[in-house]
This record gives C-alpha cells, structure tokens and sequence, in this order.
C-alpha cells in the first residue's frame, strides 16, 4: 500500500515537472521540493475535490461528452498551485490557459507512465 502511494507520488512529480517545463505559463522555484510538495497538494485536491464538482456538474459533463471534464480538471490544477502559493512554495499558473494545458500534460505524462512502470490499479 505504501509502495503504491510512493509511486504514485513520484508519477505525480514527474508529470508536474513535465508541465513546468512544457507550458510557458507554469513557473517553479525551489527545485524538487517545491515538485513533490505540489504532487501532494494535486493529488489530494484530485481526491478530494475533483470528484465533488464532476457531481455537481454532471449534466454538463453530459451534455459537452465529458470535455468539460478537461475544464474541471484545468481548475483543480489552478487551484493546487494557488494552495501552494499560500504555503509559500514557489509553483506559479499564470492564467486559466497555462493550467489548462498544465493538466493535459500532467494527465499525459502520469497516464504515460503508469503504463511503462506497470502500476496496477
């Protein structure tokens, strides 16, 4: 169990720094700590409150054939990195577009490599 978080965690800080180099609008500074730190924050904001506002905008989901899941997911990512500009980490999105394409990256890279390391589910 334990095992399976650790790697999960280090998927998650692959994925994230992925995104800061990929996307212009995503900016880091402290290196790997401040990486891990955000993969903990993302992962517990994608736990905790991406299933709540897909409940709440189900019918929307619905109604756009699950893209404004990509929308949902780009507002988790903004608010993740506006968490850890509250606790003083140096992870910046510039605007609704950075995180947008921030998220795509992150789900890309994390799906990538969760299908080369073989994590099972």
């Amino acid at each position: 169990m334990l095992q399976r978080i650790a790697l999960r965690w280090l998927i998650n800080g692959l994925a994230i720094f992925a995104a800061a180099q990929l996307v212009p609008g995503i900016h880091t500074e402290g290196g790997w700590a401040v990486i891990a730190i955000m993969a903990v924050i993302l992962g517990l904001a994608n736990a905790l409150i991406a299933p709540v506002l897909k409940f709440l905008t189900c019918p929307l989901i619905i109604l756009t054939l699950g893209l404004f899941t990509l929308v949902i997911n780009a507002a988790v990512f903004w608010f993740s990195a506006w968490v850890g500009q509250r606790f003083g980490l140096g992870f910046y999105v510039d605007n609704f577009w950075a995180a947008f394409l921030g998220a795509l990256v992150v789900s890309v890279v994390s799906m990538a490599l969760s299908l080369v390391i073989g994590e099972e589910k």
